[in-house]
């Protein structure tokens, strides 16, 4: 079986030769083909051939993606840094589009043709689209473009000073979210789209699960089932952290047929299968920093004990780090993990 087909049989709920390996390593990408971080976020044709080559490098599965964690913020107006330096991985904040109440009041709607990173992201996917690969479109979560939006301090004391002003906001955020949907969806036909979604920001030692079942839970539960009923079949979650008080809320979040869901480290890959293994893909886990400082033996034996604890998972499992694999990962290190799914990761 192909590395391109591996995870689209998956999906299909067809039965694999092994356990896919997928990845989200731009920055290792950059540095792996001799290409700068930056490039792989402002110039689409360079972030998509240095995935390429490195997926074929490595034996990766899947395409490549386009995305970065403070989505939100230059798209409403905002402005960004792109990354400089070896140890930066992704573009950061100089100035938030809103901090104080009366700016929610002046936001506009981006034009999602036009605004902040969207044209980028549309060559981008057209790129998947040429090169038959899976059309994904990343624009982080509810609550986390929320917090690109305005600094996360300042949404943190309003969930407990200005509820409304919180709730306005991530009004908004859905809103802007269901528009890049729709686009996605006309362009490329709604079938063919895997929106590419992650939450951070709603990480238990960020805000407590009750605030996650106020804040949080009800918008990305409306923003799913409407990218649902506009023909998207899977969307993949990416529950980023600390978020073991969380699972139980975010399980009854619909995540498509199957839906995709990864994990830190922080969660264990059971724990996941307990709450999503018969409607999603689970997706994960080893440690990123492990990838980074530990010894080849160590990340092989980290990812031997991911694959034997859930390569069994009843709608599938797919080895990755826990986030995004850190750009100065020795690269023997990341053949660790092809190493691992070729001794531990076949079915019989």
């Amino acid at each position: 079986m192909s590395n391109s087909h591996r995870v689209e049989a998956l999906l299909r709920g067809e039965k694999v030769d092994r356990v896919p390996l997928y990845h989200f390593l731009l920055g290792f990408c950059a540095r792996n083909v001799g290409y700068t971080t930056a490039e792989m976020y402002d110039n689409p044709q360079k972030s998509f051939q240095a995935q390429k080559w490195t997926f074929e490098q490595y034996g990766i599965d899947g395409g490549p993606d386009y995305g970065y964690a403070s989505y939100g913020g230059w798209e409403f107006g905002g402005e960004i840094k792109m990354p400089e330096g070896e140890w930066q991985q992704a573009p950061s904040h100089v100035r938030f589009p809103v901090n104080a109440i009366e700016d929610i009041d002046t936001l506009s709607m981006p034009d999602v043709t036009s605004a902040g990173s969207l044209p980028l992201a549309m060559e981008f996917s057209k790129l998947q689209q040429h090169h038959e690969e899976p059309i994904t479109v990343t624009m982080g979560g509810n609550f986390s473009v929320a917090g690109n939006i305005c600094p996360p301090s300042l949404l943190c004391r309003w969930m407990l000073k200005k509820p409304d002003a919180a709730h306005h906001l991530l009004r908004i955020a859905s809103e802007h979210m269901l528009d890049v949907a729709r686009l996605w969806a006309d362009t490329f036909g709604a079938e063919n789209v895997i929106p590419n979604l992650w939450e951070p920001m709603a990480a238990n030692n960020i805000i407590s699960p009750k605030q996650f079942e106020t804040f949080v839970l009800p918008y990305i539960k409306e923003t799913n089932e409407k990218m649902l009923s506009m023909g998207i079949k899977h969307i993949l979650y990416h529950i980023c952290g600390e978020q073991n008080a969380n699972l139980p809320l975010w399980a009854q979040i619909p995540m498509g047929d199957p839906g995709m869901v990864t994990f830190g480290h922080e969660v264990t890959l059971t724990t996941a299968i307990e709450y999503f293994g018969d409607s999603c893909l689970i997706l994960g886990n080893v440690r990123p920093s492990l990838i980074q400082t530990g010894t080849p033996k160590e990340v092989y034996e980290a990812c031997r004990d991911c694959i034997l604890e859930a390569k069994n998972a009843p709608r599938g499992f797919m080895l990755m780090p826990g986030c995004e694999l850190p750009p100065m990962a020795p690269p023997f290190n990341v053949y660790m993990m092809k190493k691992a799914i070729e001794d531990f990761g076949y079915y019989k």
